[in-house]
């Protein structure tokens, strides 16, 4: 037996060497019953070949196999879902995702609830959002799953442009739409997250739930923190918006948990034109004009990009 084999090291002394196989049977825990009468045979050196050390390509070639001929055997495959093996897992997932995006040029971010169905005065809404991007010459990027989602990507699709779909796997909602030219599939969503705000260049919020609502207050925190900077959120819907907007400044605000410079790129609208016109003017000018139409400008913020002497450090997480 090979002691420096990581893939024996749960085999016992006593358990004896099947002689003229090169085999050692190693027993299976007694804590999963449902492996125990699953025997598993584990390869191991022969005795002419003990001794020295193994190499890296029999570490990768040789594997263990069913005590008996078995094409299925599932339990083989319990050490793919190990920590370390995740790990791969979701390097794999970071990689695909910006191979699959790495030529993507500007481009922005469409968010909103799965739940509209296409006879939502809001799915009409978003399609028209959608189009009106790529005739901006934005890229058109979605979460890929249905409802405004899908409005935003058909709308895309509509003017033949660039429509990405970011899916991710759930146990319900989540299906892919037919109107994406790129679709990537995530099982992290903080991996999916990542791709959001590294290929956007600014979001578009529509009314959602939770999800949606999660995505709004990341974009402000990475904001807040300084993580990315002239980054325009677009709330579309005013009234929906409304009763959040005065929690956050009557009760945030008011109590001090954020300052007005926070709310400096978060900009409401009703207008898929004034939305198109904010998100060409962050592009072109990093959100000077912009500015004066956000939250922060109506309470007296700072503006972005101020000198460091006109800001007061104590406004700011980030600082």
């Amino acid at each position: 037996m090979d002691r420096d084999d990581p893939r024996q090291s749960h085999i016992q002394d006593d358990i004896p060497t099947l002689n003229g196989h090169g085999l050692t049977l190693a027993e299976p825990s007694d804590a999963d019953p449902s492996v125990a009468s699953k025997h598993i045979v584990t390869p191991t050196l022969s005795p002419a070949r003990s001794g020295r050390r193994r190499t890296a390509d029999e570490g990768l070639l040789n594997r263990d196999v069913p005590s008996t001929p078995r094409a299925h055997a599932p339990e083989l495959g319990d050490f793919t879902h190990s920590d370390p093996w995740r790990v791969l897992r979701i390097q794999s997932e970071f990689v695909s995702g910006i191979n699959a995006l790495a030529e993507l040029g500007a481009a922005i971010t469409v968010f909103g609830s799965a739940r509209f169905p296409e006879d939502h005065p809001m799915y009409g809404q978003a399609r028209a959002m959608g189009k009106t991007l790529v005739e901006a010459g934005f890229g058109v990027i979605t979460g890929g799953g249905p409802g405004i989602m899908e409005a935003a990507n058909r709308g895309a699709v509509d003017a033949k442009g660039v429509s990405v779909g970011l899916n991710i796997e759930l146990p319900f909602e989540q299906k892919g739409n037919p109107y994406t030219t790129i679709s990537v599939n995530f099982r992290y969503f903080f991996i999916r997250k990542t791709m959001f705000v590294k290929y956007s260049n600014g979001f578009v919020i529509f009314p959602g739930g939770f999800g949606t609502l999660d995505e709004l207050f990341e974009s402000l925190t990475l904001v807040q923190t300084k993580k990315i900077k002239r980054f325009p959120i677009v709330l579309f819907g005013s009234e929906y918006w409304k009763g959040m907007l005065d929690w956050v400044k009557g009760t945030l605000l008011a109590e001090g948990a954020i300052s007005p410079e926070d709310l400096n790129l978060l900009i409401v609208t009703d207008s898929i034109e004034e939305a198109r016109d904010i998100l060409v003017d962050c592009y072109n000018t990093r959100c000077w004009t912009t500015w004066k139409k956000s939250e922060g400008a109506k309470l007296d913020a700072d503006p972005p990009g101020a000198p460091a002497t006109a800001i007061d450090p104590a406004k700011s997480d980030g600082a």
